[in-house]
């Protein structure tokens, strides 16, 4: 078996991983390569690829630049070249999400097909879910953190939605968790509160797709302090902001977030007299050269504590080193275990909580947020208390107690210890994803592009062109005439048009307009695909496009829905349901696909020119089918022009192909201006693809003036 894992964001390298440098640098990225570690030691197991961004940056290491990185013996990192070279956060990533998925697939196409893909975050999740429908390859999905999640804390502390959109795009990263969920086979949680509690506000929640596999923690790199006499390098720089380094520490080891509540944590303790007396506070806030080097948000988290600790006059008290390396982190917990201290986690969600798993290995006892993993981890480990994070009397009850009760600590200790390797061994976490994944694959069909023939009988165009047919091609004779002129007068470029019609409507409109017979055929809004003069049909496409496709289902859901009215017969098609939709009373877009998740119905909604409303199969829709066509014959996007002017062109005008909205588009494509490779023509329709040839000099050296990324 050969296994994907897709991280897009953070700064992923096989050695010394800079963890806590950002908000994208956490958990997650010790996650999957720890996660890749294990699964390349199972029987069975050829290969697992870790796929992540290659970055090129003169601000960070050069190591995230190599293509390949080994991780371990059948285990690597294979770098992939999207959106911008630099270092970017995750909420910038959406615009790229395509260039990634065209990218992968001419990687796979190199290196060959997995046998299953897992999604690592929405952003991955996102991706994943296209591969999965595209190759028709198993999905597994990993959430980390949720979208709907951190919009509900977020609205509870009084932020407003403008302002959630601005700074996270959480409106893209929920649908993408959809899409994500509505496509997985299977989704891992970490903990039984993270399905029922947080994946269960989601409408593509399936209960019986969902699989509790706690994560593991090394077990050999975070064990206790030998002795009370050892020294750890990491000693003297926390020790030096001390007046009495000997005292318990309680330690705080988190990037600087708003959601990890480091601040409340100051305060509690600033507050606290008793706590001063019984203890030091210790804060491990990710590395940083200089504040000014930091991400605003982040840098604001900092100065606030700093602030705090100012307001409260906790010099001597506190210590908050600048830098650490991944190998001291061990050491720190250690360090912590022989001056009895406590590890606090006081952040307001937490899917899981690696720290408090490392604590525990370490002998160090924990005090954590009453939510998601810490829940799990101290009803299996019995090693601390549980606080509400925003209740800061509590907090400090715990502490106290963790600070003057001797006995109970090493209680807590000892079982921290043995609960840690008991329940938390990444061999138990392997050990179950292996049993689950290969019961997936068992009931899967092989990929039918998997053994794909080196042989190929398409015509060997060295570049192809296709369009949509109503409103792009149509509209001006005169600009359809130089138009096919131009296609005729060059014969190393393909021909192929993509339309909403079934196919019967769409030749007989072909015939009328005296076309040419096109090379390629993508009808019924992407759920079709013929080639050639004699429309041979692509029965790899045909073969599994219909995979969960449910017409009655869907038909009768909308039945009486107001302003949703079915289009007459021949609009029809085995793979498409379309609609008439009357927005001034119809549900909006996102309610219609609630209205179908919430009835269990797997589908892909398309939306054009503010009235047609088009159901399709997941595995359909024009820009997967355009991908299939390049992936199966071997195009290369930078020499496929697309051109479309309405909403169900929007999938295939995304990517690495060069895209050309014409002038007379409709609005809903306003959303892609500005995006790379796509050009928007002020000529309208077949004008406005003649202008987009000229602008990508399609006919000669295809040149991309829009593969502006940064």
């Amino acid at each position: 078996m050969k296994i994907a894992l897709l991280s897009l964001h953070g700064l992923i390298r096989a050695k010394d991983a800079e963890l806590g440098r950002d908000a994208d640098t956490g958990g997650q990225v010790k996650y999957v390569l720890e996660l890749a570690a294990e699964l390349a030691k199972q029987p069975g197991v050829t290969e697992v690829e870790l796929l992540t961004r290659q970055i090129i940056d003169d601000r960070v290491s050069d190591d995230y630049a190599q293509v390949e990185e080994p991780i371990c013996e059948n285990a690597k990192i294979v770098r992939i070249p999207f959106g911008p070279k630099r270092y970017i956060r995750k909420e910038s990533l959406w615009p790229y999400i395509e260039f990634f998925v065209d990218q992968t697939l001419a990687h796979f196409r190199r290196a060959g097909l997995p046998d299953l893909i897992h999604g690592h975050y929405a952003d991955a999740g996102l991706a994943g879910a296209q591969l999965a429908r595209l190759l028709h390859i198993p999905f597994v999905f990993t959430g980390h953190s949720l979208g709907r999640v951190k919009q509900e804390r977020l609205f509870a502390k009084g932020k407003s939605i403008e302002d959630l959109e601005r700074r996270y795009k959480l409106a893209q990263r929920i649908e993408a968790e959809e899409v994500a969920l509505e496509t997985a086979s299977m989704v891992v949680a970490s903990t039984n509160q993270e399905v029922e509690l947080q994946y269960e506000k989601y409408e593509n929640y399936q209960p019986d797709r969902m699989e509790v596999i706690p994560p593991g923690v090394n077990l050999q790199s975070f064990s206790p302090p030998k002795s009370k006499d050892d020294d750890y390098p990491i000693g003297p720089q926390i020790e030096r902001f001390l007046r009495d380094p000997s005292k318990p520490p309680l330690i705080a080891m988190a990037r600087p977030d708003e959601r990890k509540n480091l601040e409340m944590l100051v305060r509690v303790y600033g507050e606290s007299e008793r706590l001063q007396q019984l203890s030091n506070l210790v804060l491990i806030m990710g590395t940083r050269e200089n504040l000014k080097d930091l991400a605003p948000a982040q840098r604001r988290i900092v100065e606030q504590i700093l602030g705090k600790i100012d307001d409260y006059d906790l010099y001597g008290c506190v210590s908050y080193p600048k830098m650490h390396t991944p190998s001291d982190v061990p050491d720190i917990y250690r360090w912590g275990a022989q001056r009895r201290g406590v590890f606090v986690n006081p952040a307001l969600t937490e899917p899981f909580g690696l720290t408090l798993l490392e604590a525990a290995a370490a002998g160090l006892p924990i005090v954590a947020t009453n939510d998601g993993g810490p829940r799990d981890i101290v009803a299996n480990c019995h090693n601390g208390l549980l606080v509400d994070p925003l209740d800061p009397e509590a907090i400090e009850k715990s502490l106290l107690r963790m600070l003057t009760e001797p006995q109970q600590w090493d209680d807590w200790c000892e079982k921290g210890m043995a609960g840690a390797k008991k329940h938390y061994s990444w061999a138990n976490h392997a050990k179950r994803y292996w049993r689950d994944v290969n019961d997936i694959l068992d009931h899967s069909a092989k990929p039918v592009l998997a053994g794909h023939s080196k042989v190929r009988r398409m015509p060997n165009f060295d570049r192809l062109i296709i369009t949509d047919l109503d409103n792009t091609l149509t509209g001006d004779e005169e600009g359809l005439r130089e138009f096919l002129d131009t296609i005729r007068e060059h014969d190393y470029i393909g021909f192929g048009i993509s339309t909403g019609r079934r196919l019967d409507s769409a030749m007989e409109l072909i015939e009328e307009m005296n076309l040419p017979r096109p090379d390629l055929i993508c009808a019924g809004v992407g759920t079709e695909l013929y080639y050639g003069e004699y429309l041979t049909s692509d029965r790899t496409w045909r073969k599994q496009i219909g995979l969960h496709w449910t017409p009655d289902a869907i038909r009768v859901l909308f039945e009486g829905v107001d302003g949703v009215y079915v289009q007459k017969d021949s609009q029809q098609s085995e793979f498409k349901i379309s609609f008439d939709l009357d927005t001034s009373v119809a549900p909006s877009i996102p309610q219609i696909k609630r209205m179908l998740r919430e009835a269990g119905i797997r589908a892909r909604v398309v939306f054009s020119r503010n009235m047609y409303l088009d159901i399709l199969p997941n595995r359909g829709g024009p820009g997967v089918a355009v991908r299939h066509v390049l992936y199966k014959w071997g195009f290369s996007p930078e020499k496929v022009l697309v051109a479309g002017d309405s909403g169900n062109d929007e999938g295939m005008l995304k990517g690495r192909t060069l895209g050309v909205v014409v002038g007379n588009y409709s609005p809903e494509l306003e959303k892609l201006r500005d995006w790379p490779r796509i050009y928007f023509a002020e000529g309208h329709h077949a004008r406005g693809i003649l202008e987009g040839i000229n602008y990508y000099q399609f006919l000669d050296n295809i040149t991309i003036p829009n593969d502006r990324h940064e």
